[in-house]
């Protein structure tokens, strides 16, 4: 009985840690991930949209070496 007790606790517990990393490891990429603007917001952000260099990147600006669509 007792030992029942002590594994159904250590499943639990595995179980609760594996969602919480889960959770992070979410957190983390949803902050991590580049966003893309169109030309014409990152004009407006002040920057030059230079999709002659490689990833198309915003230049300057409030959108710096964001991805130009």
């Amino acid at each position: 009985m007792r030992i029942r007790r002590i594994l159904a606790a250590g499943i639990a517990a595995a179980a609760l840690a594996g969602l919480g990393l889960t959770g992070v490891a979410t957190a983390a990429t949803a902050q991590g991930a580049p966003s893309v603007v169109s030309p014409s917001e990152c004009r407006q952000g002040g920057g030059v949209p230079r999709i002659d260099l490689p990833g198309n990147p915003c230049v300057g600006g409030k959108y710096d070496g964001e991805a130009v669509d």
